[in-house]
């Protein structure tokens, strides 16, 4: 029997619809397997956060960030976990040299803390989302003080290698890791940055250094980009901004630290001048030098601030 034109042409129309709509369908049920699959980025915290617990039921009191050079700091804590960045599912990773890349769990002065034996920072590459959690991940875990250190370049001839600056405030150059939809979980929307390096805690710490001989400057910091170092022309704008001490990280991380609340203290070791204010240029072997000479020092002080005080008072 034959089959006319016109019946031929509706077969075939059919036959396009019932296509295009199981197109639809499959696409509808990928995007919707993509929704489930993904996380938020307050799911993505927990998530790290319960991957360490595999490794150690502590719950620190204080979070410690130690900058380059400054792992030894760790030979002063009583450690009961180590727990390598490398291990932690969707964890950013260090990848310079005087950043080991582990967590460390134990007891510093008698105190419950975490220490980041190595941080990441912006240059490496990271999103400044990923820069920030560690912090935000030591918070998940319990610390709701952190105490920040970096090595960093001096924008003041007073402040010589050698010398420790307690930060009293911060310029960030540095996108904000709080651009985008906010974590309600941590924080709201807006907030002050006044104050964000507690005074209490700041002359805490500047105590301990006198008993211990050591006199520590007092300053702003300021945070750019990276990785080259600085010229000796943004060396001058950072001086007639007001700043003390310039380097490569810590700002967001007290910006991400201050949106969660905690309790912020900061140190800088000032290893070398800012480029242009002598005839030697930075260089990063001369700063893990100088950083791995102050390591000592600062862990002492830090093992003193904690045997002394409750963190829970400021």
């Amino acid at each position: 029997m034959a089959i006319s034109t016109d019946r031929i042409i509706a077969i075939i129309a059919m036959v396009i619809a019932v296509a295009s709509l199981c197109c639809c369908v499959y696409l509808a049920q990928s995007d919707d397997s993509g929704d489930d699959d993904s996380m938020t980025e307050y799911e993505r915290i927990v998530h790290c956060a319960d991957q360490v617990r595999k490794y150690t039921d502590s719950e620190p009191e204080v979070a410690i960030i130690l900058g380059s050079g400054l792992s030894a700091v760790v030979d002063y804590v009583d450690v009961e976990a180590v727990v390598p960045y490398s291990s932690i599912d969707g964890f950013p990773t260090s990848t310079v040299a005087g950043h080991a890349g582990n967590f460390v769990f134990g007891k510093m002065g008698g105190t419950d803390v975490v220490i980041m034996q190595g941080r990441v920072h912006y240059y490496e590459g990271y999103d400044v989302k990923d820069v920030v959690l560690p912090i935000r991940v030591m918070h998940e875990l319990g610390a709701d003080t952190l105490i920040l250190t970096n090595a960093a370049g001096s924008l003041r001839y007073e402040n010589e290698p050698g010398t420790f600056m307690l930060i009293t405030d911060q310029i960030s150059l540095v996108e904000s890791p709080l651009v985008g939809k906010n974590i309600p979980q941590l924080g709201d929307r807006f907030f002050g940055m006044k104050d964000v390096y507690n005074k209490e805690l700041t002359q805490v710490i500047k105590e301990a250094a006198e008993n211990h001989g050591i006199e520590m400057a007092e300053g702003v910091y300021v945070q750019y980009s990276g990785p080259q170092f600085e010229t000796a022309a943004e060396t001058e704008m950072y001086r007639i901004w007001g700043a003390d001490a310039v380097g490569m990280s810590t700002a967001v991380e007290a910006i991400a630290a201050q949106h969660m609340g905690m309790t912020i203290a900061g140190i800088s070791c000032l290893t070398d001048m800012a480029t242009g204010m002598t005839d030697v240029s930075p260089s990063h072997e001369e700063v893990q030098r100088m950083t791995e000479k102050m390591s000592g020092q600062l862990a002492q002080i830090l093992e003193e601030v904690l045997s002394r005080y409750n963190m829970a008072d400021f």
